[in-house]
């Protein structure tokens, strides 16, 4: 099974942030390949734990992450774009 999840990552002070709005977790690196690989150790810790503790299958539902067929969970809703905008503010 895999779970098809969403990586947000920027940039803060030399720190390279990562996050995956999905499952609310977050890690961080020196550089994004790092922060990247961190993320991911960080959210196999997660599901491992949840797997442990007998509460993976709600954690999923609370996750809001559902099958999409045999093999894949993904979310009800989908990142279509992302980019930065500027309001001006009076």
């Amino acid at each position: 099974m895999k779970i098809r999840l969403t990586e947000e990552i920027w940039k803060e002070g030399n720190m390279y942030v990562s996050y995956c709005p999905e499952l609310d977790v977050a890690s961080c690196g020196e550089n994004v390949q790092q922060a990247k690989k961190n993320l991911m150790e960080a959210i196999m810790i997660n599901i491992e734990e949840t797997k442990k503790m007998g509460t993976f299958e709600k954690f999923l539902e609370e996750c809001g992450l559902e099958p999409i067929n045999d093999d894949i969970l993904s979310a009800r809703k989908e990142l279509v774009g992302f980019s930065p905008i500027e309001v001006p503010v009076q």
